[in-house]
């Protein structure tokens, strides 16, 4: 499928024209099927409210849309402000092939995560009122301002990307504030990330004492930053195969050392607070909670650093296992924190919560919508491999404007 826009001058005279291009395939279709479904559950629950699509009740108001869409997708979502400070502050040239990638995957979760939270609140309409009420007091307050500023800020700096095919005028403006918008954008993460594990700080008693803990806000904020490597590792594996472009394994090896990294003090931050707080034996209690607990630092952590620090780490398998055990990981404890954690003191109250299957759609559709749209920007702009020094391709010059069809 294929769209030819022509742009026109006030004296009627054709100005440029701008392919934009969409190849829909069978999955893109499964997708699109799914997106569907997802939209028209979503309608009726801004019509009918929560009771009618969701399982979630007084004991257990929160389920499957804050953890997955919210609290995963936010940390899942780290791989751009993590690529960023690596690529812009640091200036580690050799990983600037990714970081456009990397920020587009960023922008397109983020606004799941939005999307999620506007679904979620019970009385959606009212989402505006946190901008106008000022609860400075509250962490959700300042979850909600951050996650809303970072978004405004990432969707700016896709408009440097964008106004290199449309809005060229713009392009030159938005490019000199690059810099400031770079730094606010790595600025804020650090804030919401940190601030979600706050909210489970200060559920005392709530909370399974091998999750609650007063580092929390720093697991939290360092998960956010390791797992944005293996995001990028399992989306350049995707990209690769839909799009046919594959990205240099030397620089997949060296991002995933950085996060191993950070996975090592991680795991010496962990082990520390498990032995100053005297939780050995609920560790090695093997119940439930001890082994996903054990199957989350096991399977989640110490197998990818042994990874990224072997020759495994030199072959694509090597970086796709690093990929998919440390995702995996992140979304296992985002999950254990709020439903395996919480799940002792919630239901001790009588009640009980397992996802409906409507929630189940809505997650899956956000997600398949995020596909569909990162398909159709890498498709149509300068996303994968970009370099500084490249040009976009099949340039067309005609009364001094000219209009490009992105690789």
């Amino acid at each position: 499928m294929e769209l030819v826009t022509t742009f026109v001058s006030r004296a009627g005279d054709k100005m440029s024209s701008v392919r934009w291009k969409f190849r829909m395939t069978p999955m893109r279709w499964v997708f699109t099927g799914i997106a569907a479904a997802a939209i028209a559950v979503i309608l009726v629950r801004f019509v009918l409210g929560l009771g009618a699509t969701t399982n979630l009740n007084d004991q257990w108001p929160w389920g499957l849309w804050i953890s997955f869409d919210v609290l995963l997708g936010v940390a899942l979502a780290g791989g751009g402000y993590g690529t960023a400070l690596i690529v812009y502050v640091l200036r580690r040239d050799k990983f600037y092939p990714i970081a456009r990638s990397a920020m587009l995957t960023s922008l397109l979760g983020y606004i799941v995560v939005v999307l999620g939270l506007l679904i979620e609140v019970g009385q959606w309409f009212n989402f505006w009122r946190p901008y106008v009420s000022w609860g400075h007091a509250s962490v959700l307050f300042e979850v909600f301002w951050c996650i809303s500023c970072y978004t405004v800020i990432q969707v700016l700096e896709f408009c440097e990307v964008a106004t290199e095919k449309v809005f060229k005028g713009a392009h030159k403006y938005l490019k000199k504030a690059m810099p400031v918008m770079l730094i606010i954008g790595i600025t804020l993460p650090t804030l919401h990330q940190s601030s979600l594990g706050q909210l489970f700080y200060l559920m005392v008693g709530k909370v399974n004492p091998l999750w609650w803990t007063a580092f929390l806000p720093v697991f939290f904020l360092l998960s956010s930053f390791f797992v944005g490597a293996g995001m990028i590792v399992i989306e350049s594996t995707l990209a690769g195969k839909a799009l046919n472009h594959k990205v240099e394994i030397p620089v997949l090896r060296g991002l995933i050392r950085i996060s191993a990294g950070a996975m090592i003090l991680y795991l010496i931050l962990k082990i520390t607070d498990i032995v100053v707080r005297g939780t050995f034996a609920n560790v090695f209690a093997f119940d439930l909670p001890s082994i996903l607990f054990l199957c989350e630092l096991g399977f989640g952590v110490l197998v990818p650093i042994i990874i990224a620090f072997s020759s495994l780490s030199s072959t694509r398998k090597g970086l796709i296992w690093f990929g998919l055990l440390s995702v995996s990981g992140v979304i296992l404890n985002r999950f254990d924190v709020l439903f395996t954690g919480m799940g002792s003191y919630l239901n001790q109250h009588g009640g009980s919560y397992f996802p409906a299957l409507t929630e189940v759609i809505v997650s899956l559709g956000l997600v398949s919508i995020a596909c569909l749209a990162y398909l159709f920007i890498a498709e149509n702009f300068n996303i994968l491999g970009h370099q500084e020094s490249e040009h976009a391709d099949d340039i067309t010059i005609k009364d001094g404007s000219y209009a490009s069809t992105a690789k």
